[in-house]
């Protein structure tokens, strides 16, 4: 099934529509707010529209789960091989703040892996891509770009809009002979930096969902890294 799927159609995809966010991003906008007290605006929603239409046009027909999208239980999904895994527009808040980090997320997720990815970042105009044993790669060159070796300090990935005192506890905990640097960023452009090499490592402890994620995880892993379930064993 992935071998069916050409990755620059995903991409240009994501690009369209970012460049519609773009669109909204340089006016006026309400926010609106959703049930759980997100932010919702009209990018997120016709971004979506732009998405699904795209992944519907393509040769292989596939079911779509996306934050913006029809609901679908579990019951039903659970059983899906193969599916697309989408969020619209991934950093509302940062949206909101106009500071341009957030992004386009698409990926094809097969049981419950994710196969191919692609995060952009309109705003930024950086796309990001991986497909399962094809590599990763930033705007066409391969990751990582940078390695470990090359850092004087040990950079640590944290989200602008959700830092805990959980978190900064395991950040302090961190047992490393370089200072650490913290670097702060929105949306799924965190697990990006570690794929490209920018950064050591990303804590996320508090919950996220899988559409904030799918993406950026293959990419991580395509990188030569890993995404991993936390334990807190500190």
């Amino acid at each position: 099934m992935i071998n069916q799927v050409n990755i620059q159609d995903i991409v240009a995809i994501a690009k369209e529509a970012g460049s519609c966010i773009m669109q909204i991003y340089d006016q006026d906008f309400k926010v609106e707010c959703k049930q759980d007290g997100s932010p919702l605006t009209l990018a997120d929603k016709r971004a979506n529209d732009i998405i699904e239409d795209g992944l519907n046009q393509l040769s292989i027909n596939l079911p779509i789960l996306s934050e913006e999208g029809k609901e679908t239980p579990y019951e039903d999904r659970k059983h899906w091989e193969y599916f697309w895994l989408v969020d619209p527009l991934d950093g509302t808040k940062e949206f909101v703040k106009k500071n341009g980090e957030f992004t386009v997320n698409i990926a094809l997720i097969h049981k419950d892996t994710p196969v191919l990815g692609v995060v952009y970042a309109p705003a930024l105009d950086i796309c990001y891509w991986a497909k399962k044993d094809e590599g990763a790669f930033k705007d066409g060159q391969k990751l990582p770009l940078k390695t470990e070796g090359q850092r004087n300090t040990y950079k640590i990935v944290a989200s602008r809009s959700h830092m805990s005192d959980e978190t900064q506890t395991f950040i302090d905990a961190i047992d490393t002979d370089k200072e650490k640097e913290l670097i702060s960023i929105g949306s799924s452009l965190k697990i990006c930096l570690v794929a490209e090499g920018e950064a050591d490592i990303y804590p996320r402890l508090g919950s996220t969902m899988e559409w904030d994620t799918g993406a950026a995880h293959v990419i991580v892993n395509e990188a030569g890294f890993s995404l991993k379930k936390y334990h807190n064993f500190l």
